[in-house]
């Protein structure tokens, strides 16, 4: 058996210039949803909107790189694991937050917010925490990721599309209210059927290795949600606030690492396998946390 550490995935510089594109698309059609008065609600509970960012960006990255040092994973895997907790929401947390009778709207602001923030805080997680890692370092040499690079890569994948889908929706809201639906489906459903298929073609690779990850993935998952409520929780957030908080930090744009691994990290391949596990892995649990939740009104629980 090839050493994962050793693996590099398939991916033609087309086929990257494509997923780019497909990335950016979703990323138009999240923002033609959002309103103004979306952000003006949560600005009212403005702590709660903190907790989440600071969730996502800091505590979430810090505690991964202490389950990276209990866990001592390959080199590759646990960069895969610190750039997962360097990427911003995920697209589907809105969906699963207003599924479990969280707050919508705060679920809404966090992701756009952590978005936009990640542009920056990004690039520097990934450097800043995988830095640390002593066995990683070799690898983040052998690649010479420049965080200006991929600060300018983060821009134009996610800064660009939010900031011209917010102009097209505030320009022409007519064509906005038409489109965002059509919009959504066809983005989100070529998106998951370029990842399937950048999967089939790295099958083998996927299948000898997604065992060593399985178990790494599902314990990280655990953590990320747990940050979340927890942060929330101590805090004295209402429970809406909670479950929002704590999906915004479980559900990860595994899309955004993805890309991330082909451009700057050549596929590595424990980095891929655990991304693209992510990817499936924070859908079937946030689900499964949306279904539970959805079943328990907040008003029912303490606040």
């Amino acid at each position: 058996m090839t050493d994962i550490d050793l693996v590099r995935l398939n991916f033609s510089p087309q086929s990257l210039l494509l997923l780019n594109v497909v990335l950016g698309f979703v990323m138009f059609g999240v923002s033609l949803e959002l309103k103004t008065d979306d952000f003006k609600e949560a600005l009212r509970t403005p702590r709660a909107l903190v907790i989440g960012l600071l969730g996502h960006h800091l505590v979430f990255p810090a505690f991964t790189f202490l389950l990276v040092l209990l866990m001592q994973p390959r080199p590759s895997i646990a960069l895969g694991m610190i750039l997962v907790s360097s990427c911003p929401a995920g697209n589907i947390s809105n969906f699963l937050t207003h599924f479990a009778r969280g707050n919508t709207a705060l679920s809404v602001s966090i992701s756009t917010l952590s978005t936009l923030t990640a542009i920056v805080m990004t690039p520097l997680n990934i450097a800043f925490w995988g830095g640390l890692y002593a066995p990683a370092q070799p690898l983040l040499r052998q690649v010479a990721v420049n965080p200006l690079e991929m600060f300018l890569h983060v821009f134009l994948l996610l800064g660009l599309p939010l900031a011209i889908g917010l102009f097209v929706s505030r320009r022409w809201p007519r064509f906005t209210a038409r489109a965002q639906k059509p919009m959504k489906i066809f983005s989100l459903a070529f998106f998951l059927l370029f990842v399937l298929a950048a999967l089939g073609a790295n099958w083998q690779y996927f299948k000898l290795y997604v065992g060593m990850v399985v178990g790494v993935v599902l314990v990280h998952n655990a953590c990320a949600l747990l940050t979340g409520y927890g942060m929330a929780f101590v805090a004295k957030l209402p429970e809406r606030d909670r479950r929002a908080v704590a999906i915004e930090c479980g559900i990860q744009n595994s899309g955004l690492g993805l890309i991330l691994i082909f451009s700057f990290f050549d596929g590595l391949g424990g980095m891929a396998v655990i991304t693209a596990w992510w990817g499936i892995w924070h859908i079937v649990a946030g689900l499964s946390l949306a279904t539970f939740w959805s079943r328990r009104p907040p008003s029912l629980l303490t606040a």
